[in-house]
């Protein structure tokens, strides 16, 4: 919503999450968790309300209404993590040898990739949790950006180099975000 000299971003927070401002951190906090983040710039304000949290800029640049409408997104991204929470849905694909893709600690250990003798690790990155079933890999987790870079890990440790990604198909790729 944009006045005369000012932007303002309002994020209604549902039934059951609650959120506690702390300078300029926020934390959010529901049944899948707790989420803490730092929402800092100069000439952003974060104010807290009744059940709503709020993002003005008085007299904004280009670069102010830009932090305005990201800051409401994370926001939002975090109240949907902490109430619903996200994942990703990736495939094992393989042509000649058999992947065996395991969950060790905080590593995705990948073994016999292409018939290699030494097994690929990926990090798990944050509070993600990782399953394998069958040829399908999942993983979620609270915090978005956790999820997608656990996901991005698993995905380039399998990343074919020297070889025509045309023919040499053989991974682990996302197939499917969401909820």
């Amino acid at each position: 919503m944009t006045l005369t000299g000012q932007i303002i971003e309002t994020i209604k927070l549902p039934d059951g999450v609650k959120a506690t401002l702390r300078g300029s951190a926020i934390t959010i906090q529901a049944g899948k968790g707790k989420l803490s983040r730092v929402f800092l710039a100069p000439r952003v304000q974060v104010k807290m309300g009744s059940g709503e949290v709020t993002f003005a800029s008085e007299y904004p640049r280009k670069r102010e209404k830009a932090l305005v409408r990201t800051f409401a997104a994370h926001l939002r991204n975090m109240v949907a993590g902490v109430t619903e929470g996200h994942s990703y849905r990736m495939k094992i694909v393989f042509s000649h040898f058999p992947m065996k893709v395991t969950v060790k600690e905080q590593d995705v250990w990948i073994e016999n990739f292409l018939g290699e003798r030494f097994p690929r690790k990926a990090p798990v990155v944050g509070q993600c949790k990782v399953e394998v079933k069958g040829d399908e890999v999942f993983v979620a987790g609270p915090d978005i950006e956790e999820v997608g870079q656990t996901a991005a890990n698993i995905e380039r440790a399998t990343k074919v180099k020297g070889f025509d990604p045309r023919v040499f198909q053989d991974g682990i790729y996302i197939v499917q975000k969401g909820g």
